[in-house]
């Protein structure tokens, strides 16, 4: 296997950076930046001694193998296609694609390339979450009967303000479902399952909270149901309200694991087994803290978790072998269709959606066409908005503060 290193171009100066600090273990090389911000731009990339590219077409035909899309949440699939079309590899983060449309014209794209792409999902990767995973390809709980994913990180109005700079930014208009991924892709990635349905209801925020000195448009938080393709059922729930919790738990058909989420002690992983069920072997509960299988330290010295270090690792690792990362196109689109559907769901009060199939053509004919769009710059009769209470106007007070805090960053825009 080749060790010549992936010379790679990043888009986004803001989250794409962070994975810089993790080519280099991950045989990476970064050869290009892309990002809009002109003087910060050639600031870093002087400082790097890397190309600099305000414009996209100019970048991907830049020396290169790979890009990793570290862009706007909501716009990442055209990206990733005109990537994919010029021969590139593709990293992307969070989010797919913004509509099932979009799905459909990267699956496409995925095929006609031969390319490899893989979606940038970091929470699979925690320690206790790829401990969780050996352990149920060993069958330490049996067969995954409901499982749980909470992602949910409350933040103030300050900090919200300071990620979500402009009035028509897309966190200020994001449905709290599309923000989905970090709760399902353990449950993915540990069991092997694939959601094909879901349900969803959303929490609004109350006329109580005092903190609303923000723009935000979109809910607060979600809870969602998807059955899986073994029958399993997973709850997923997150986004912004009070009590931080990254929580996985898996109830299979001989135990249970999940990490805790006591005391702050979210790396401690539990696993129980029935008296009556028990094996020779096992215990009644066991607790203790798993370090990663492979490259520990290096893993420790990357954010996330480490879970940036195995991503970046992963994608480097396909790229050489041809054997398609975990996360690939279709596991992508699989989870970022949770959020979309799961969103027409909300808007229904829970009425069941199912999750397509984008691994197959006559699927993908009947969404070719879904611009389901929460977005400003898609808004037009019949599409929806970010809150199942409908259009929401920040108040003056609040539109005052969120400007100040733009202004003290320097961002001049509305």
């Amino acid at each position: 296997m080749s060790t010549t290193p992936i010379r790679t171009g990043i888009i986004g100066l803001g989250r794409g950076m962070s994975f810089a600090g993790t080519f280099e273990a991950a045989g990476m090389q970064l050869v290009a930046i892309c990002d809009a911000r002109e003087d910060a731009l050639r600031e870093t990339a002087g400082n790097l001694g890397v190309a600099a590219y305000t414009d996209y077409d100019r970048f991907i035909e830049h020396d290169m193998d790979a890009v990793i899309l570290g862009n706007y949440f909501h716009q990442h699939a055209p990206f990733a296609i005109k990537a994919l079309d010029a021969g590139l590899h593709v990293m992307s983060e969070t989010a797919a694609c913004k509509t099932p449309a979009e799905g459909v014209a990267l699956a496409r794209a995925v095929e006609r390339s031969g390319k490899v792409y893989m979606l940038a999902e970091n929470y699979a990767y925690f320690a206790y979450n790829q401990e969780m995973r050996r352990l149920y390809r060993l069958g330490e709980i049996g067969e995954v009967q409901y499982a749980e994913g909470e992602y949910n990180h409350p933040m103030n109005s300050r900090l919200y303000n300071q990620l979500a700079p402009g009035l028509e930014h897309w966190r200020n208009h994001i449905p709290p479902t599309y923000y989905c991924t970090h709760a399902m892709s353990p449950i993915m990635y540990v069991t092997g399952t694939r959601p094909t349905s879901v349900n969803g209801l959303s929490i609004p925020r109350m006329a109580s909270d005092l903190e609303k000195l923000h723009v935000k448009r979109g809910d607060q938080g979600f809870v969602m149901i998807c059955r899986m393709d073994n029958d399993a059922v997973a709850r997923l729930m997150g986004l912004t309200m009070r009590g931080e919790s990254i929580w996985y738990r898996f109830h299979g058909t001989r135990g249970l694991m999940e990490n805790l989420r006591t005391g702050g002690d979210w790396g401690t992983l539990r696993i129980v087994h029935e008296e009556w069920d028990r094996r020779e072997d096992d215990e009644a509960q066991k607790l203790y803290v798993p370090d990663f299988p492979v490259h520990a330290e290096l893993a420790k010295q990357t954010g996330h978790g480490g879970g940036d270090f195995f991503m970046c690792l992963e994608f480097a690792d396909a790229i050489r072998t041809g054997k398609p990362p975990y996360f690939d196109v279709y596991k992508g689109l699989d989870m970022t269709l949770v959020g979309i559907q799961g969103w027409k769901s909300c808007l229904a009060n829970g009425a069941p959606q199912e999750i397509p199939d984008f691994r197959r053509e006559e699927v993908r004919k009947r969404y070719e066409r879904d611009d389901f769009s929460p977005y400003p710059e898609d808004r037009k009769p019949g599409q929806p908005l970010p809150s199942i209470k409908g259009a929401i106007t920040p108040s003056d007070e609040a539109i005052a503060a969120a400007k100040s805090v733009w202004r003290e960053m320097g961002y001049e825009g509305e």
